[in-house]
């Protein structure tokens, strides 16, 4: 545990933009119970949380990828930490769309970015993969050095892990769901013998045996 995932951890419990509710779960759309609430996009609502994680993103693209031209944020939430990342950095940003625009000159990369050029993908958190995957293709097939990403916030699932590594990406967090569990137990946001119940979940998140009955 490191200092910037230890700091990210508390910024983003003091705002609950990361809550814990292990004994009253929430329901994802998938069904799913769980026992975390994540909003990322409060960390814009919060100047001083809003300063610590974009220098955070910063700081970790020069250390981990110190040959970066471009930015990519991923549509939507990406795109603003991508932004203020990218002035922090004075290096270039775009984003990327979900789908083509039916409009138009039909881009579904947005801004400046040439075949070949060094890009890093900015992204808000990461739970099974899918969608920063999908962005990560998009920029590979237009011919992008796609180096990898920087989030904020991993769940470490394990379908997400190996969906990264099957599409040769790599992702570097700013904080995750075992260190944010820990940093919640200390701050007294939920009790220590609920750091169990949660990593079941992370380990396995269809499997409610975590649920006190």
């Amino acid at each position: 545990m490191n200092n910037i995932e230890r700091l990210i951890a508390k910024d983003l419990l003091s705002i609950k933009a990361v809550f814990f509710s292990p004994d009253k779960p929430f329901t994802w759309a998938s069904g799913i119970k769980s026992p975390v609430y994540c909003d990322n996009r409060l960390t814009l609502t919060s100047p001083k949380v809003r300063l610590d994680v974009e220098n955070s993103i910063a700081e970790t693209i020069k250390r981990e990828y110190p040959d970066v031209e471009v930015l990519m944020g991923t549509s939507t939430a990406g795109i603003a930490h991508a932004a203020i990342a990218g002035h922090i950095l004075n290096l270039p940003m775009g984003y990327v769309r979900s789908g083509a625009k039916d409009h138009g000159r039909g881009n579904q990369i947005e801004g400046r970015l040439e075949k070949g050029q060094k890009v890093v993908v900015v992204e808000d958190l990461i739970s099974t993969g899918g969608s920063c995957i999908e962005v990560v293709n998009v920029l590979r097939e237009y011919g992008a050095n796609v180096l990898g990403i920087v989030s904020i916030f991993t769940y470490g699932m394990k379908k997400g892990l190996e969906r990264l590594k099957e599409a040769n990406v790599r992702n570097v967090s700013l904080t995750n769901f075992d260190v944010i569990a820990e940093v919640a137990a200390e701050e007294n946001y939920i009790k220590i013998e609920d750091i169990t119940r949660l990593k079941k979940f992370r380990d396995n998140p269809s499997d409610e045996s975590w649920i006190k009955k």
